[in-house]
């Protein structure tokens, strides 16, 4: 038994040799944990150290225990580590005494400062200007970026319709000079309309006066430039696509006309804040179509007028001038009561062509243009209606022009007055349809039970009212290649206006009854 004794303590001794007494290191500690003869003893290591509190190094000497030297053979307790932002290097020895006079070196590169009662790094210089550099730089990358995507927004709005430079652009005087008419005469040769200078200086110079009424484009106010009366179209600024369509279809060359509303200027006002579109035409105290049927009848002669001027402006739409500089063909796709003001001599002028489509003859291509909007409802033909419409044939476009006119003279003809007799107002369909109906409605009043508006007995009884049913009837044909064209409307309505007794006054004042 005391054999075993003694080769168990011979093994421990030879695998720990210091076990018995211990290993003796040299303790130095800043913090005085150490005894005050400065040894200690362990069965572990000795150890040197060298760490940095706020840029100083202090040095410390002492025992590390066994249990604490893992993993065996690269100990962490005696590896340099850095510990919130202080650097620590440990060099460990198994000697008696190893660690007396070691002195360990680190690199001497400041390191972060810690502020230890609240744990925020204290970062240097370079370290805050990166930080704060890099917010900063991408706001001004976003800034540039919103800068620049706004400008080229306005210089594409710009360059869709060039705008003239104040400084450059030549006044107009002051003084007593020429009407508008005068100015549209001498400038208009081609019948293109003004030069766009003249164009910004009439713009400019308006000044509104009263709103005339207010639609899904924006709104329409009477305005005056030099005294004279003038009609000022502002859209909003989602659809400056309708704006620029109307104003391009307004330039064609040679589309001036007596029947077609007069186009005097373009503009675009920018505050900084928003955008006003604004389109400059006559202006025509009798208001729309709709709206003068709505407060009088009319006369034979005066229905027979109207519905002849109407024809008029349809028909120079729809000619191809040919030329050097011809003017092609247009088709309306939205005509009703709506888009029609009565001038003061009696006669209409279509007006509205923001949705008009033009034809290039040379390439028999359809210039259609790239909006939202489309016609009204309540006139739309039944090809239009059940989409079957040939959107790559112009003439399909020039029939359903002519089926909505159709209509049109319809509501006219509701209002002659013949012995006292008249019927009041109402838009085609009413008694068929809501005020508002909606597409698939018309779509089964017109194209499924083919319907059409009423046509009054008393008619019958009248040659002008006679002639207008006729007219009206082949307009609207279910078959799109019978109707009538607007050249044929428009000689069957002349003749009818040279028969004695439905003869036009040429009076230049409205007649109502």
């Amino acid at each position: 038994m005391a054999k075993l004794i003694g080769f168990v303590v011979f093994m421990f001794c030879v695998q720990f040799p210091h076990s018995v007494h211990g290993l003796i290191c040299l303790c130095e500690d800043p913090d005085s944990y150490c005894p005050k003869n400065k040894t200690c003893v362990t069965d572990g290591a000795c150890f040197a150290s060298i760490f940095f509190y706020e840029d100083k190094p202090y040095y410390k000497f002492g025992c590390k225990a066994k249990a604490s030297l893992v993993p065996i053979g690269n100990p962490f307790e005696c590896q340099t580590s850095i510990i919130a932002g202080t650097e620590t290097k440990v060099n460990c020895c198994y000697e008696d005494n190893c660690n007396m006079g070691v002195r360990p070196e680190v690199d001497t590169r400041p390191t972060p400062k810690v502020d230890l009662d609240n744990g925020k790094t204290e970062l240097g210089i370079w370290e805050l200007v990166a930080i704060t550099a890099g917010p900063v730089i991408l706001l001004c990358l976003i800034f540039v970026f919103a800068f620049v995507m706004y400008h080229r927004h306005k210089s594409r709005r710009n360059s869709m319709y060039p705008r003239a430079n104040p400084i450059d652009t030549p006044l107009l005087p002051d003084g007593p000079q020429g009407s508008l008419n005068d100015m549209l005469t001498d400038y208009s040769g081609s019948g293109s309309g003004l030069p766009l200078l003249v164009q910004r200086t009439i713009a400019r110079q308006i000044q509104l006066v009263e709103i005339l009424g207010k639609g899904r484009y924006g709104e329409v106010w009477m305005g005056k430039w030099k005294g004279e009366s003038v009609a000022v179209k502002i859209f909003s600024s989602r659809d400056e696509r309708s704006w620029f369509r109307e104003a391009e279809i307004y330039q064609t060359v040679m589309l001036r006309h007596d029947n077609i509303l007069g186009f005097i200027a373009a503009d675009n006002k920018d505050n900084g804040t928003w955008t006003q579109l604004w389109l400059v035409t006559d202006h025509h105290e009798q208001g729309s179509l709709y709206d003068y049927l709505n407060r009088t009848p009319v006369s034979a002669q005066a229905m027979v007028k109207m519905a002849l001027s109407i024809s008029c402006g349809l028909a120079h739409l729809h000619t191809e001038i040919m030329g050097t500089r011809g003017k092609p063909a247009i088709a309306h796709r939205d005509l009703k009561s709506k888009n029609i003001l009565v001038k003061s001599n009696g006669q209409c002028c279509i007006a509205d062509l923001g949705l008009a489509v033009r034809h290039d003859s040379a390439t028999d291509a359809v210039d259609i243009a790239p909006n939202n909007r489309v016609g009204t409802k309540r006139y739309m033909p039944p090809e239009v209606l059940d989409e079957t419409i040939n959107m790559n044939h112009f003439e399909s476009f020039k029939r359903a022009d002519v089926y909505s006119f159709g209509l049109v003279l319809w509501e006219i003809a509701r209002r002659c007055s013949i012995g006292g007799i008249y019927e009041d107002y109402q838009q085609p369909y009413y008694n068929m349809v809501p005020p508002d109906p909606y597409l698939e409605e018309m779509k089964k009043i017109v194209c499924t039970d083919r319907r059409r508006p009423d046509i009054p007995n008393r008619w019958q009884g009248h040659e002008g009212l006679r002639v207008m049913a006729r007219v009206m009837k082949e307009c609207w044909f279910q078959n799109a290649a019978a109707r009538l064209t607007a050249l044929r409307i428009k000689k069957t309505l002349d003749s009818l206006n040279t028969q004695g007794d439905v003869k036009v006054a040429t009076e230049t004042s409205l007649e109502p009854v």
